[in-house]
């Protein structure tokens, strides 16, 4: 069932309500709020049309290149949400966005979906898409969370350092730290998938006009190709991004951007 744009208008009504408390209570972030919301109509609309076209042309190697395209957006986001240099977080970022989203997804849409052309736009591109938005996330918080952690525990990290402990091992506690709480929230969603919550995957495909045993399992093959992508991101951002970021002795250098 479509919604029609006038539809779509009064549904878009709903923002007032906390749009009405955000300004009651002057938390300053109305225009903040207004202006996201702007975007995302604008963004989501010129998505609808894209991916019209790409949908229709269905050429593998613009799929492959609008993949590309994202991971790039997504390398720059990181960037600017850690405030880590571009030196220590560009290369690593956009190689462990791609590395994992192509394995993992490939893994679903040939080994999973047994598709004969995975590079189909229809199935190539969501996946991808979501893989992407998934990996971000966690990633941003995570590569913060170590190198924030770091630099805030010096003496700590230099103390195990000057007491014969490896690099590795070194970094161990701040890497246990900033995979707890990037993935913690993972985890809680996870366990209250279906019961507290209908996540918006199945939802959508219920909407669509899908029964809801296929909704269901495509939603437990998404939650699971996310976290598993969004695993071996973190990791490999962490160890390439380390490279860049400490120098032969193990001292931090982040330097500016």
């Amino acid at each position: 069932m479509d919604i029609s744009l006038l539809s779509l208008a009064i549904g878009l009504l709903l923002l007032l309500i906390p749009l009405f408390f955000l300004w009651k209570l002057r938390t300053g972030l109305v225009q903040a709020t207004l202006i996201a919301a702007a975007r995302m109509i604008v963004q989501l609309f010129l998505v609808a049309i894209y991916l019209r076209y790409l949908f229709e042309w269905d050429y593998p190697w613009l799929n492959t290149l609008w993949v590309v395209v994202m991971a790039l957006v997504a390398t720059h986001t990181l960037g600017e949400r850690t405030h880590l240099p571009r030196r220590i977080v560009a290369i690593p970022a956009f190689v462990s966005f791609m590395l994992s989203a192509l394995v993992v997804g490939f893994y679903f849409l040939c080994i999973v979906l047994q598709l004969d052309h995975p590079f189909t736009a229809r199935y190539f591109i969501p996946i991808m898409g979501i893989l992407m938005g998934n990996m971000l996330g966690v990633c941003v918080l995570t590569l913060s969370t170590f190198y924030n952690g770091i630099e805030r525990e010096q003496a700590t990290y230099y103390y195990l350092l000057g007491n014969g402990a490896s690099r590795f091992e070194a970094w161990l506690p701040f890497m246990r730290e900033a995979v707890i709480k990037s993935f913690t929230p993972c985890i809680a969603n996870m366990a209250v998938m279906g019961i507290v919550a209908l996540p918006g995957t199945m939802i959508g495909q219920i909407l669509g006009g899908s029964v809801p045993d296929v909704a269901v399992k495509y939603q437990m093959m998404i939650v699971v190709i996310t976290m598993s992508a969004s695993m071996l991101a973190l990791i490999l951002s962490l160890w390439l991004s380390s490279r860049q970021a400490f120098d032969a002795f193990g001292r931090l250098n982040l330097g500016n951007k």
